[in-house]
């Protein structure tokens, strides 16, 4: 069994090809739309497996199926193609070899669901079409299939979304419910906006609600960190403390307990670092009553989020908090990441401006990112989705 692309300017023609050369037997593996480099081809790419395949099918881009009316490539000898794949380019390889995994690991779940119904579904262009705007969303292939599999057909309106719905998980309460002194604590890598994000809550959920508000810098490796927070606390009128370490924590949280609202600011470690954390990961693990957040960006790759998701598994967090939304426009790793680990959102953070660039998380927001209808620090606007 091999895998072929069929490109045609529209999926139903790009599946209309498929279908005439493979048989209805043919499976569907993927479908999306063209890299700018092979436009030419159309405008969308359908990968299809199946037992009737030429032996080379699949293999070199130069064998792919042509769009209709398009004119007739000329083949390579073997020699010259040969020459050609001699010497590529480390990214030309790299981004070949990536493909390859993403399609199979597709392939072994296309036939993973050939008993759960998917092949019903799987030539079927207004679910092709749904397929390939989450999928170019970045969503999880495995639960794009899902989502997609829980459709009706012909699909209602609203369907999509509401099927979506039902993996939205979010909670944008701030500290432990039914404690009088709420304590959140930031964990997250280097750069992911920690700090920023710690001050955006100070002032949303502190000073703006007439609050107590400390803050506990537990940061004392990045340098000036708690000098930077010393300034922001300065400018807003609260305490801010250092704690130099781990064990430092636990005596500092019971001296401001009287507080309303405590937030706690932690160090970004690199993968060669998490060692450094375990003493706090611990604190932050058994303390009760800490609502710890992972800060993560949303301009991440989802393979580095799943990354550093498991890297940060150590500090136990209850719920997820994504920035840099305003770096990109691919929204389906933050519902992905958060189906993964069982884990709510709780905010999301773009920009720097303090605290307009912080808004709670909410299924309606995250359903108009994950579909593209709306754009962090922009205006919000309507789209249909099909």
């Amino acid at each position: 069994m091999k895998l072929k692309s069929f490109f045609a300017n529209t999926i139903e023609e790009a599946i209309r090809l498929a279908r005439s050369e493979l048989g209805p037997e043919a499976m569907l593996v993927n479908s999306k739309r063209t890299d700018a480099e092979a436009q030419h081809l159309g405008f969308y790419e359908v990968v299809v497996c199946g037992n009737a395949l030429d032996p080379v099918a699949g293999v070199p881009s130069s064998f792919k199926a042509q769009p209709a009316g398009a004119q007739p490539r000329t083949q390579q000898t073997p020699a010259a193609s040969f020459r050609e794949r001699l010497s590529p380019s480390t990214d030309q390889l790299s981004r070949d070899l990536s493909d390859l995994k993403r399609r199979m690991e597709q392939l072994a779940l296309t036939l993973g669901r050939c008993g759960q119904g998917m092949p019903s579904v799987a030539f079927s262009p207004e679910l092709s079409r749904v397929f390939a705007h989450l999928t170019d969303a970045e969503l999880d292939t495995e639960l794009a299939y899902d989502i997609v599999a829980a459709l009706p057909s012909p699909l209602d309106a609203g369907a999509l979304r509401s099927a979506l719905n039902s993996f939205v998980q979010v909670d944008s309460e701030v500290g432990s419910r039914g404690v009088a002194s709420r304590v959140v604590a930031l964990v997250g890598p280097p750069g992911a906006g920690k700090t920023s994000v710690l001050v955006k809550l100070a002032v949303h959920h502190g000073l703006s609600a007439r609050k107590r508000v400390h803050i506990l810098a537990a940061d004392t490796y990045r340098i000036s960190a708690a000098e930077e927070l010393r300034s922001y606390a300065a400018i807003l009128g609260i305490g801010c403390q250092v704690v130099n370490t781990a064990e430092g924590l636990v005596p500092a949280l019971e001296e401001n307990r009287q507080k309303d609202l405590i937030l706690v600011d932690t160090p970004g470690l690199c993968r060669t670092e998490m060692d450094l954390g375990d003493d706090l990961a611990r604190v932050l693990a058994t303390q009760p009553g800490i609502d710890t957040h992972l800060v993560l960006p949303a301009s991440m790759r989802a393979a580095d989020l799943t990354r550093v998701a498991e890297q940060y598994s150590v500090f136990n967090p209850r719920k997820l908090l994504f920035t840099r939304l305003d770096e990109t426009r691919t929204f389906g790793p933050i519902l992905s990441r958060s189906v993964r680990m069982k884990k709510p959102v709780s905010f999301f953070s773009w920009g720097q401006r303090i605290p307009e660039d912080l808004e709670p998380a909410t299924p309606d927001l995250m359903l108009d990112l994950v579909l593209g209808c709306f754009t962090p620090g922009l205006p919000r606007f309507d789209t249909a989705v099909a």
